[in-house]
């Protein structure tokens, strides 16, 4: 386990965004933004079963997370490592991630299963 640097853990506990990659099954790379929080120095997301980046982590688990501090883009961290998935049927973590980057709800439309992706850092990259 690699533990993060206090930057780095100041940058996903603030309102920063972070940009996740996955690897398609052709092994080409995709990429999407997502809320993020950390968990000792593990970094969580939600996102729903169906979705690409599901799809490719359930086939590969190999992730590269990139966050930006939103008052300079300049600065950011990317942490790469493997991912792990559990189910989260309370939605919970979308609602504490809607809670610290709206400041209100998240509505989860009926049907749809959320899970949790939890990252854990192999490798990590302060630019500053």
């Amino acid at each position: 386990m690699t533990l993060l640097p206090e930057r780095a853990r100041e940058l996903i506990d603030g309102k920063n965004f972070a940009i996740v990659a996955t690897i398609q099954p052709d092994g080409a790379p995709q990429a999407s933004v997502v809320w993020v929080k950390r968990d000792g120095n593990d970094v969580l997301f939600s996102t729903i079963k169906g979705r690409r980046k599901y799809a490719n982590l359930s086939a590969d688990p190999r992730i590269s997370v990139v966050i930006t501090d939103v008052a300079n883009a300049y600065e950011y961290v990317e942490i790469r490592g493997a991912a792990t998935i559990t189910d989260d049927p309370n939605a919970e973590l979308i609602e504490e991630l809607a809670q610290k980057y709206r400041g209100d709800s998240f509505d989860v439309p009926p049907g749809q299963q959320r899970v949790i992706v939890r990252v854990h850092a192999a490798h990590v990259v302060m630019y500053d």
